[in-house]
């Protein structure tokens, strides 16, 4: 699993989202057809949260990783009780399930850091 930083504003309080290895791709696409992970991403981003990004492998349409794939996710599955990401983790231990629940809570929990001005 790796783990990288976002690049937008602070936030203060730490959140994690774990996606699988297409990341943050195609989150900007319209929502049938953006990717899971990169629209729970862009949400995030959008609402400007920082956050720890950790990557987990396998993927759900990816069958060659099927086999690994339970050893691969033991952290989510501990997390959320399932295999499947996005999930996110908030600073007290809650955790959201599914793009469509991450960016509810991201469009209702605004981040309390100040944007900075363009």
């Amino acid at each position: 699993m790796s783990t990288q930083r976002s690049c937008g504003p602070a936030y203060d309080d730490p959140v994690v989202l774990y996606v699988c290895p297409s990341g943050t791709s195609f989150g900007g696409l319209p929502a049938p057809i953006a990717h899971p992970c990169g629209r729970a991403a862009k949400a995030l981003d959008d609402a400007g949260h920082s956050y720890e990004r950790k990557t987990v492998k396998g993927g759900a349409m990816k069958f060659w990783t099927w086999p690994a794939r339970a050893r691969d996710r033991v952290e989510v599955e501990r997390l959320s009780g399932q295999r499947a990401v996005p999930i996110l983790v908030l600073d007290d231990g809650s955790v959201i399930t599914g793009s469509g629940a991450i960016v509810r809570w991201a469009e209702t929990n605004p981040s309390a850091a100040p944007v900075a001005a363009s």
